[in-house]
Parts: structure tokens; C-alpha cells; sequence
């Protein structure tokens, strides 16, 4: 078995550790105007480069970590906005395919946590399990360098597909990069949450995050968010069949 290495990189820094927990965004196939889309990464990039001149070390590595929630928090916000390009999620039937594929992978590749369902993106939360903790019998790879990079493979892969023959059309279905960030901390997790599941609300589709249906809060989490309790890794830990909030 390959141990499983904790980076990889395309255009955007991705860091993997094992058993992490993970907020993940990705979105479809050109539903950004790529103008928009160039000039956010050639800014980030720019703020990038700056840093890397003048930080190093421990310093370096969390003005990284805030730019990077920086530009993710601008990308997002064109996403609920950008009234151009496609949307296919809107329609009932995809989102239910994205939904249902999600789903099938608790358990198997991952504990789930969270998610929602945009019209043209798609936020989710999970605790990566380690290869003790797979599922007896799971297909999952034992030699993949990147588990995180493979989930992500097996999840567009199979949602693309299934997506593209309801709507009888091919190519592209996801943009090729994804947005992924470690959970470092309970509150941060908190955060998170709440961002995932007030995420209609922001965009105006919904005045409450319950009445979104397709938004998923794992029952343990749920139970947390309803007493205000803190956020904690044993939450992630105890996740078990995806019946939780689903609205």
C-alpha cells in the first residue's frame, strides 16, 4: 500500500492530510465568464507571490491559509450571483442525482457531514476515513497517493455522467478544479456549517436554511447546532447512516 502523501497541485494548492476533515466546493463547467474567473486567480496569484517575498515558515503558511479563504469567499460570491452560464442543478432531477451519488459514498469513502446543493455549485463537508476505517468489502483504492484527490475524481466522475444522460447532452459537466480546505479547529467548523447551510439564504432563494431541500446536516451535527454546543472531532467520528437534516 502507498502511504498516502499530503499535497498535490494543479493550479491550486490542495494540502491532504489523512483522516482531516474537509470543506469542499465545486462547481460546474463554465459558470463563471472566464474573465472573471482569470482575474480572480491572476490577483490571488499576485498576493501569492508578494507573500512568499516578504514571509516565511509559520508566518508564511498562515497568510496563505487566510488568502486563500480570502479568494474562495470571492468565487463563492460571483457563484450565487452570476446569472450567466449553466444551472443545471436547479433542476429537480440533477440535483437528486448529485444527492443520491453523495450520499451513496458515506460510509465508504468518507463520513459525511454536510452539504448543499446549489444551482451551479455544490458545498460539502467530510471527515476523510482512513483505510482501517473503510467499509468491509468498499471498492475504495489502497494505492491512491491522494485519497481526497480520488474521492473527488469518483464523485464528478460519476455525477457527470449520470447527470449528462438525464439532461442527453455530453463534454464537460464540472469545472476540472475543486476547492478544498482543512477544518483546522471547532470553531472553525462551526463556521462552516453555518456558511453551508445559510448559503441559500444569502443568494435570497429561501428565508430560512430548512426550507432548502437540498441542504444535509449529519444528525450529530444538527443536534449541536440546536443547543449551541461546541463543534468537536468526535462528531466526526460518530457519523453514521446519512439520516440527518435533509430539507
Amino acid at each position: 500500500m502507498v502511504e498516502p502523501r499530503p499535497y498535490y497541485h494543479r493550479r491550486l494548492p490542495h494540502y491532504h492530510p489523512t483522516g482531516s476533515v474537509f470543506f469542499i466546493t465545486f462547481r460546474l463547467a463554465d459558470s463563471l465568464p472566464v474573465h472573471v474567473a482569470q482575474e480572480l486567480l491572476d490577483e490571488r496569484d499576485k498576493e501569492l507571490r508578494e507573500l512568499k517575498e516578504r514571509l516565511s515558515g509559520p508566518t508564511y503558511r498562515l497568510a496563505v491559509y487566510q488568502l486563500a479563504k480570502k479568494y474562495f469567499g470571492r468565487f463563492d460570491s460571483w457563484l450565487d450571483r452570476c446569472a450567466r452560464g449553466p444551472q443545471w442543478l436547479k433542476d429537480e432531477a440533477i440535483a437528486q442525482i448529485v444527492m443520491r451519488e453523495i450520499l451513496a459514498l458515506q460510509g465508504q469513502r468518507y463520513r459525511l457531514l454536510a452539504f448543499c446543493i446549489m444551482a451551479n455549485h455544490v458545498h460539502l463537508l467530510i471527515e476523510m476515513m482512513s483505510y482501517e476505517q473503510l467499509a468491509p468489502g468498499s471498492s475504495a483504492s489502497t494505492t491512491a497517493p491522494y485519497p481526497l484527490a480520488e474521492i473527488l475524481r469518483l464523485l464528478k466522475g460519476r455525477t457527470a455522467r449520470y447527470c449528462n444522460q438525464a439532461l442527453g447532452r455530453t463534454g464537460a459537466f464540472w469545472h476540472h478544479e475543486s476547492y478544498d480546505h482543512v477544518v483546522r479547529d471547532d470553531k472553525e467548523l462551526g463556521r462552516i456549517v453555518k456558511y453551508i447551510v445559510e448559503n441559500p439564504v444569502k443568494a435570497g432563494l429561501v428565508d430560512d436554511w430548512r426550507q432548502w431541500r437540498y441542504t444535509y446536516v449529519a444528525p450529530e451535527v444538527m443536534d449541536m447546532m440546536s443547543v449551541g454546543a461546541s463543534y468537536s472531532s468526535s462528531v466526526c467520528s460518530s457519523v453514521g447512516s446519512p439520516a440527518g437534516r435533509t430539507s
